[in-house]
């Protein structure tokens, strides 16, 4: 045995330099880095990209590898998705969204991916236009005497109550109370924002008053969803929208269907993450918009000339190119998905440096829309970085706001068509304009919200 062990160390030596170790900030106690997370979740990213491409930090008892080059992204997301399954955070969301398409993994998840992309088809999309305008001006109606007081309106809520409203009409052809989602929403957000702040935190399971809370917004979740679910049972009628879909699916194996608890947890995903990811989009664009009256004048003169004051219908977005470019920037500066994490499954090498099984790798679209190698100015907003022009020779994964790869967000068309609507349809009729003094900050939970909302004023077009 002791003629071995110089042997032993030479091994293992030769296995650490052929294992080279990504850089990374140091901190005096193991949970340093975590604390520092809590408390500016955008800045703690924003300064570990200041170590390279590749950055190792360590989190508790884990290591976890940050990813910002564009390369890198696509190599984790895209040419070796197989190796990055979805991380504890993502899991943090089962027990109110269960096993949707959010949240799934393996052969279920791409089973419920088959039955779901056919609604996101194009073609498909196209036909949600005009229930998205009429949305929109149903909304503009309710606005008009609100316009006439002079009293603000928080435009994060609007654009909640407006996108909820839309995906429960597109795609489960429901009139949903909005108000009581919207309810929901914000405390699930809550509840989710505290377990990821906090080291510790008390299982769902145990009946603590914040648990309480947190299962009383599950209870008004299943409400909303059960009741989609019994309502289209009871009519049987095939209305060709996502639920008629999943209803009519049958197992390959067994010809069973999906029962009641599966299609609560679809529901349940497309309702809030399909609402809430636009709806962020839509209110970071109003924001920008009312403080860059330059790109604001630009807008208004596109859809003078290709609209006239009529109702933009999905024939005109092809002309809407100026105000396509104004949302993908607002996704660039605020992308809803603000970061998103993978957990390697087994070994691999990024970049050079060995990334070991059971880590965490995070990746940060707002960080990476920010890197002055692939962005110039990139606090800057400017919509025509986005023309052909300038875009060609950009990394693809230097922008994606909607992930890539298999996973890639099944409803990126839907969400730039209706943001590019709702904005084609209000901008006509309204001009929005921050309150005065009023604070916009990011807020970084489940999505990138303004933390206190966007007050704004509404002025007659």
């Amino acid at each position: 045995m002791q003629a071995n062990a110089p042997l032993l160390d030479q091994k293992a030596t030769l296995r650490s330099r052929q294992r080279q170790i990504a850089p990374g900030p140091r901190y005096y106690t193991p949970f340093g880095a975590l604390s520092t997370l809590r408390r500016n979740p955008l800045q703690f990213y924003m300064d570990a990209a200041k170590f390279g491409d590749i950055v190792r930090v360590q989190m508790g008892p884990w290591f976890h590898h940050f990813l910002t080059h564009p390369d890198h992204i696509k190599h984790v997301l895209q040419d070796n998705n197989q190796n990055y399954g979805r991380s504890i955070f993502m899991k943090m969301l089962k027990p109110a969204l269960g096993d949707g398409l959010l949240t799934s993994e393996g052969d279920f998840w791409r089973r419920q991916r088959r039955l779901a992309q056919p609604v996101f088809h194009r073609q498909r999309i196209a036909a949600f236009a005009t229930i998205m305008t009429e949305a929109a001006e149903s909304m503009l109606q309710r606005w008009h005497p609100v316009a006439v007081s002079g009293q603000p309106l928080e435009i994060m809520a609007e654009m909640s109550n407006l996108t909820l409203g839309i995906t429960g009409k597109a795609l489960f052809s429901s009139d949903i109370s909005p108000d009581e989602m919207m309810s929901a929403q914000k405390g699930f957000l809550e509840h989710f924002n505290h377990r990821f702040k906090h080291f510790f935190t008390v299982p769902e399971r145990i009946p603590t008053p914040r648990n309480h809370r947190f299962w009383k917004v599950v209870r008004t979740m299943d409400k909303v969803a059960y009741g989609i679910i019994a309502e289209r049972r009871h009519s049987g009628q095939d209305k060709g929208d996502l639920l008629s879909m999943l209803l009519c699916a049958r197992d390959e194996e067994t010809g069973e269907g999906m029962n009641d608890k599966q299609l609560r947890d679809e529901v349940t995903t497309f309702l809030g993450a399909g609402s809430e990811t636009t709806a962020v989009t839509l209110a970071w664009t109003w924001y920008l918009l009312s403080t860059h009256p330059e790109v604001d004048r630009k807008l208004r003169a596109e859809l003078a000339e290709v609209l006239s004051g009529c109702t933009p219908t999905a024939e005109d977005l092809p002309n809407l190119k100026y105000t396509k470019m104004v949302i993908e920037e607002a996704l660039r500066l605020y992308p809803p998905a603000w970061g998103m994490s993978r957990h390697a499954l087994g070994d691999d090498k990024v970049g050079g440096y060995h990334i070991p099984a059971n880590s965490v790798v995070v990746l940060s679209p707002y960080v990476t829309h920010r890197l002055p190698a692939f962005w110039e100015n990139p606090e800057g907003f400017d919509p025509e970085r986005f023309t052909p022009e300038r875009s060609a020779g950009r990394p693809r994964y230097a922008y994606f706001p909607f992930g890539g790869g298999p996973r890639q967000c099944i409803g990126n068309e839907f969400a730039l068509m209706e943001a590019q609507l709702v904005v084609a349809t209000v901008a006509q009729k309204y001009h929005l304009y921050l309150v005065p003094g009023h604070p916009v900050v990011p807020y970084p939970i489940f999505t990138l919200r303004p933390r206190h909302g966007v007050l704004m004023s509404l002025h007659k077009a």
